[in-house]
């Protein structure tokens, strides 16, 4: 590419408008470089292709980082025997809450979570467990995923602890997914509950949560 560079004293210095394929600044790779190709717009592009816009608008093509942020809770503990789901959720809001982007959302009986858009999640579960009368050997949550929006749930992972009568305990448990369609429940979540007796899901104060995080798109 040849082009003419006007200098002002004024203004500075400028030249052609170019384009993706063909950008205005250069190296030695004529076909990566930066273009100006519209009014208030700059282009970055690599092989002739466009890899970043800045505009009025702002800024797209690159990876923003965390884009969302959701928590939920239970209010108030429910009484819960083996295979009990949790419901009950509540969103998490103000100074409690500290959510950024778009909500999940929880509906039905036993409660689903589905989730606001497609990309790459982060679930971070915590269960607050009271044992009032009964030693538990185990006490566990499983995490139950519908990918395919199908309606059917299986089983894809499971956290346990054990507790003593009379004390309080707790699971915690990590997980990342794949969200490549939101349509209707095309990707839910549920929690059930597995036991050796009756055992209480405690509620308030953070006891029990479930928190989500875009990391990233899909």
């Amino acid at each position: 590419l040849i082009m003419a560079l006007n200098i002002n004293g004024t203004t500075g210095i400028s030249g052609v408008d170019a384009s993706v394929s063909a950008p205005a600044l250069t190296g030695t790779d004529s076909n990566s470089g930066i273009s100006f190709p519209s009014a208030d717009t700059i282009k970055f592009s690599t092989g002739g292709v466009e890899r970043m816009s800045i505009t009025n608008s702002g800024v797209s093509g690159i990876t923003q980082g965390i884009t969302m942020v959701d928590s939920w809770g239970l209010d108030s503990g429910q009484s819960l025997n083996s295979n009990d789901y949790i419901s009950g959720w509540v969103r998490r809001t103000g100074t409690h809450g500290g959510n950024v982007g778009g909500a999940m959302s929880v509906s039905g009986t036993p409660n689903v979570f589905t989730f606001p858009s497609t990309g790459l999640y982060l679930m971070m579960l915590s269960i607050g467990w009271y044992s009032a009368s009964v030693t538990h050997p185990y006490a566990g949550v499983k995490v139950y995923l519908d990918d395919d929006g199908d309606g059917s749930f299986s089983q894809v992972s499971s956290y346990y602890s054990s507790m003593q009568s009379g004390q309080y305990g707790r699971v915690v448990g990590n997980e990342l997914f794949d969200v490549t369609s939101v349509s209707g429940s095309a990707f839910g979540l549920k929690f059930q509950v597995e036991t050796a007796g009756a055992i209480s899901a405690q509620g308030g104060q953070g006891r029990t949560s479930a928190i989500f995080i875009k990391y990233g798109d899909t």
